[in-house]
């Protein structure tokens, strides 16, 4: 019985921190990612140029390759936003020191992301325009091989 009176204010002290957590809850882009499909400006990226593309994400630092060219960073996400933003700003490669604003949608192993390359304002909806450097893409995760 005293333990139950002890137990019962402990649970009721860690309920709001559990509430909290879920709230702010973080999506987990981890991984190797291939895209399945790209597009910029309007224009679908020719299958040679989008195979060819491969982005790493672990802990909130990226590597992206293209063929030899590589680029590295950061990448911060808030999930809670409408539509959920990321923030990535180069540390290393063509984009060091540029920060391009991004919104991203998770689905399981999909990422669906729309950058604009630009730099100067974040996408509000999942699509590129004729004249717009938005790059808008949807990556599939790579499952480790064992």
């Amino acid at each position: 019985m005293r333990l139950n009176l002890l137990v019962a204010p402990a649970l009721a002290l860690l309920f709001p921190i559990a509430a909290l957590s879920a709230d702010a809850k973080v999506d987990d882009l981890n991984g190797t990612w291939t895209p399945e499909s790209a597009e910029m400006a309007g224009q679908a990226l020719p299958e040679e140029a989008r195979k060819a593309i491969k982005l790493v994400i672990k802990d909130e630092k990226y590597t992206v390759t293209i063929r030899e060219l590589v680029d590295e960073g950061t990448a911060k996400t808030d999930a809670t936003a409408k539509p959920k933003t990321l923030d990535v700003t180069g540390t290393n490669g063509p984009n060091k020191g540029k920060t391009l604003l991004a919104i991203y949608e998770l689905d399981g192993d999909k990422l669906k992301v729309c950058y604009d390359l630009g730099g100067k304002s974040r996408p509000t909806e999942f699509k590129t325009a004729p004249g717009s450097q938005h790059f808008l893409v949807t990556y599939q995760r790579q499952k480790p091989t064992p």
